[in-house]
């Protein structure tokens, strides 16, 4: 078997980092398996192993035939089966379909907003369909979603996995007090909601001033960053909440943080989530996607709902409160990452699956 990945970029981020997980993890699975990034490269072209393949079509605009005709010798010279675009990259795929029509497409749905997938834009994706062998889903709404809106019959749910990477150079040191340490691990955007962190860092600069929170993800300096940033100024956070921008050593971030948090207005399966479970860090999230199905209240993390900024707040103050509570639920987590969401697990439903196609 020969698996193509595609992605349009090696930014850091959920999907990026399963496109890259899923090239690696194959590589000692199949005859051949290799990357494509279509537009631009980034940080996590470094995670890839020696055994994957890999190419940079060096995208210039939307429809670029001399990107989709690289992309065809890459896939005649390397006799490629299969193409398993990631997210928006479908179109790639499906350009080069016709182009080299042996080749089967399987989708990578990772849309982010699945809490609102009545406002996604569906025209182009639903005839793009048409030509895809399978689709697999990162949570169980978007596969419902598939199932009913799209024209494919073999659809999967799979979820997303992480694996530690040591070879990562560790280059990142937090601000902050060791032992006193809030770490989110998202891209500056909307559907994150950083603004409800803000309000929780606020009351918390009140009564543990020592505490710090720490924003590592893409930062595009756009409106929404820029509103972040003024929030902290006129809230007088400064000395109390970090930017950090993309950060490659994400796991090495991890590890020197006491308490993992995310506040996302809508997620599928974060695979922030996963990376904290992995390194046994306990956990507050907001009640989306596929999070209520790894984490249970008060036994491995705790859940709230979304937008509540002081629930959020109140549980984040029992475990700052409280570092055997810390301990005994990042354990817990560790255990149920390692049953639900371990590479062998997911690699095998989806061998077993994708021959079928």
């Amino acid at each position: 078997m020969r698996i193509l990945q595609i992605i349009d970029s090696l930014d850091v981020g959920g999907a990026e980092k399963m496109a890259v997980n899923y090239a690696n993890s194959l590589a000692e699975r199949v005859e051949f398996s290799g990357l494509i990034t279509t537009r631009k490269e980034g940080y996590l072209k470094v995670q890839l192993q020696p055994n994957v393949g890999y190419l940079f079509l060096n995208r210039k605009r939307m429809v670029d035939i001399s990107a989709i005709l690289k992309l065809r010798r890459y896939c005649k010279s390397n006799k490629i089966a299969y193409l398993q675009p990631h997210g928006f990259s479908y179109f790639t795929a499906l350009l080069l379909k016709l182009v080299y029509p042996k080749v089967k497409i399987v989708w990578h749905d990772h849309y982010g907003l699945s809490e609102f997938l009545s406002k996604r834009k569906l025209l182009f994706l639903k005839l793009a369909s048409f030509f895809f062998h399978g689709i697999i889903a990162v949570n169980f709404n978007l596969k419902k979603w598939a199932v009913k809106r799209l024209h494919c019959q073999h659809v999967i749910y799979l979820p997303n996995y992480t694996t530690i990477d040591s070879s990562v150079k560790k280059e990142t040191i937090l601000k902050g007090h060791q032992g006193k340490r809030v770490l989110c691990l998202a891209n500056l955007r909307h559907q994150k909601n950083h603004f409800m962190l803000l309000e929780v860092a606020e009351k918390m600069k009140a009564i543990h001033p020592d505490w710090t929170f720490h924003l590592v993800g893409n930062d595009l300096n756009d409106d929404y960053s820029k509103k972040i940033k003024q929030i902290i100024e006129e809230k007088q956070l400064a000395q109390n909440v970090f930017i950090y921008g993309t950060k490659n050593d994400t796991l090495h971030i991890i590890e020197q943080s006491d308490i993992t948090v995310l506040t996302s207005n809508s997620e599928g399966l974060p695979v922030a989530l996963i990376e904290y479970g992995l390194l046994s860090k306990p956990t507050i999230t907001t009640n989306v996607g596929e999070i209520p199905l790894i984490i249970t209240n008060s036994l491995n993390g705790y859940v709230v709902p979304i937008k509540d900024a002081e629930a959020f707040f109140q549980k984040l103050l029992i475990l700052v409160n409280d570092e055997a509570l810390r301990m005994k639920m990042g354990q817990n987590l560790n255990a149920t990452i390692k049953e639900q969401n371990s590479e062998e697990a997911v690699l095998q439903q989806y061998m077993n699956w994708i021959v079928n196609l």
